[in-house]
């Protein structure tokens, strides 16, 4: 098995000494380095230590040496693409974040900025934590099995006020949702 400890913890922006810091108990910069080079075991009790520090499931700080997983090969900035020194394992959005399950939105008719053929990756959040969703596109159940998709653009009192993707269209307001899911990816099928 390969870790992936230094991968994820680069893609958070950290340095060793950050996430020693947020370990429970807090740990070494050193221990840390450790860890990620091999060269002190990777226990199941420091996989659910740095995988709660991390904000990860444990389980994505390894991965099997005979699956092959999708490389970041290289960079395009304003000279356009630039080959990196090494490649690296790419990680979804989603493995980084934790939170509520994960669901789907396909998209058969064009909406806004949505293609058809086009997969919406949502994280289910409590409608309490909808302060974190302002001004981001969601998902949110209705009654009778029904739903409603759009920019979350207001939330007061158990109400939740949605801008619905196509031009022209009203806000639409629903009482009191179960829950609502927030776009974490979109996948585009060319």
């Amino acid at each position: 098995m390969i870790n992936r400890i230094r991968t994820i913890r680069k893609e958070k922006g950290w340095t060793l000494a950050d996430l020693a810091e947020a370990c429970d108990p807090v740990t070494t910069p050193q221990t840390i380095g450790r860890l990620e080079t091999g060269t002190r075991t990777l226990s199941l009790k420091w996989m659910e230590r740095l995988g709660a520090a991390l904000e990860v499931d444990p389980e994505l700080l390894v991965r099997s040496e005979e699956k092959a997983t999708a490389q970041i090969v290289a960079t395009l900035d304003q000279d356009g693409p630039e080959a990196l020194a090494a490649p690296r394992d790419a990680l979804l959005a989603t493995d980084l974040t934790q939170g509520g399950p994960l669901m789907v939105l396909e998209v058969s008719y064009p909406q806004g900025e949505y293609r058809p053929g086009d997969q919406l990756w949502l994280r289910q959040l409590d409608p309490e934590d909808a302060h974190k969703a302002i001004n981001r596109d969601v998902l949110v159940p209705k009654k009778a099995g029904r739903f409603a998709f759009g920019r979350l653009i207001d939330r007061q009192e158990g109400l939740v006020g949605l801008l619905p993707p196509g031009h022209g269209q009203k806000q639409e307001i629903i009482a009191e949702p179960a829950w609502i899911a927030v776009a974490e990816m979109l996948i585009r099928r060319l």
